[in-house]
This record gives structure tokens, sequence and C-alpha cells, in this order.
């Protein structure tokens, strides 16, 4: 995903620049707002900017200019939300820019839309739909994950074959995210299960951070629910025979 430096038009890196700087600025004042409240979260950031610099350093070849490997933003998007992981994306490629020689400086504008931005906001809005349509959680922090890191390819193809439209747009981004798909869906379906893994660690040793963050309490009214449905199904006939 990460696009190598150097590689964007002059005007299409600093248009994705453009694009990701509010987001980038509002990130900052949301995750000092939330430090500031909580400083207790601070462990939880941490964790969530260590396994998003883990997973999107462990990079494959691929679409020549760019490269596969798993993203890591869509535990954070669920913790903190996708504002919060926009500077958290931004910290994240550009260490692996300046320190590892992965993506660049004049496309960092562009790596952080498609990761910090389009995944993370993919992440946050499949669990909240997931959840609310009564999916199990371990299935919804998957959906969110894997969802997130096709995205945010599929973000990067648009990118790619707006910059380069050989012979057209749509044959640019079909080929392009056609490559892609070859490394980037099984590394999104391991991403997700990671993702479940390190979530599920979470809730088990960190679960007062969690229940603050109302993750826990939507978790446990969940199985609540589906614990006394039953019990409601039986009233409802026992009334209706009576």
């Amino acid at each position: 995903m990460h696009i190598m430096e150097g590689w964007l038009p002059k005007e299409h890196a600093a248009g994705w620049w453009l694009a990701s700087a509010p987001f980038i600025a509002c990130g900052v004042y949301s995750v000092r707002k939330k430090m500031r409240d909580k400083p207790e979260y601070r462990i939880l950031l941490g964790v969530a900017a260590a396994f998003t610099f883990v997973l999107s350093a462990l990079k494959l070849p691929s679409v020549t200019g760019s490269c596969s490997h798993p993203t890591g933003v869509g535990l954070g998007a669920l913790l903190f939300g996708p504002v919060a992981m926009a500077p958290v994306g931004f910290v994240v490629l550009l260490f692996q820019a300046l320190l590892l020689a992965h993506g660049g400086i004049t496309t960092l504008g562009a790596n952080v839309f498609s990761m910090a931005l389009v995944g993370s906001f993919t992440a946050a809005a499949v669990f909240k739909l997931s959840r609310r349509c009564g999916t199990p959680v371990s299935v919804s922090v998957f959906l969110a994950a894997s969802l997130a890191d096709w995205l945010t390819y599929v973000t990067t193809s648009f990118q790619l074959a707006w910059a380069f439209p050989d012979p057209d747009f749509v044959s640019s981004f079909v080929k392009f995210s056609g490559i892609f798909a070859v490394t980037q869906l099984p590394l999104a379906i391991s991403e997700g299960l990671l993702t479940v893994m390190i979530f599920n660690a979470l809730a088990r040793f960190n679960p007062a951070e969690l229940r603050e963050m109302k993750i826990l309490d939507d978790i446990r009214e969940t199985v609540r629910q589906k614990r006394n449905a039953p019990l409601r199904e039986s009233g409802i006939r026992n009334k209706a025979g009576a």
C-alpha cells in the first residue's frame, strides 16, 4: 500500500497532503483531549500504535511503486475512533519512510489518506453496523479489520489509477486492484484474525479501560439480551396459551 517516494506526480502528491492535513490536525486535538481526560488510556494507545507500526511494516512486493502489507489500523479505530488514528497513522508512516525506506515523504499524504483515514473510518463504521445487526463481537472485529485492509488497497488502486490512467482510469484501476488482490486478500483475512486475538486479550487484561470506553458494556448488553430472548419468547407463548 505504501506508495514509494517520488512515484506520484507533484500535483497529486500535494493534493493528497491537503486532503489528509485537516484530519491529522483534528486527530491531534482528539488524542490530546482523550489523554488529558483519561491519562490511563496511554497504554492502550501505545498498544494500538505499536500494532499498526509492526503490521504495516511487514511488506511484500506488489505493484511497481507500491507494496502489500497488513495495515493494523482497525484495532486503534475501534478503541479510540477513526479521527484519533489519523495522527497515529501519520507518525507510523513517517517513521517507516525515514527509518525503513517504506513509502516516502512526498507520498506521505496519499498513504495517510488510504491507510489512516479510509482504513480507520471503514473499520469503525463496519464494527458499529455489525454490532447493531447483532453480530458477535469477535465476528464484528474480524469484519472491521479485514474490510479496513481491503478498502485501504482499493483506495491505493484508485490513487495510482488516477495518477496513471493507462489507457483510461477504469482499465488502470482494474489492473492495479487485480494485482493487489492476489496478496491482499489472504493478508486481510490474517489481519482480521490477529486483530480478534489482540482485542480479546485486551478485553481480558484491560476490562476497566474498555468498560469506560463503552466497548465491554456493549458486548455484555448484547450477551444479556441474547440470553433473555428465549425467556421472553417463552413468556409470550405462555400468555398466548392462557
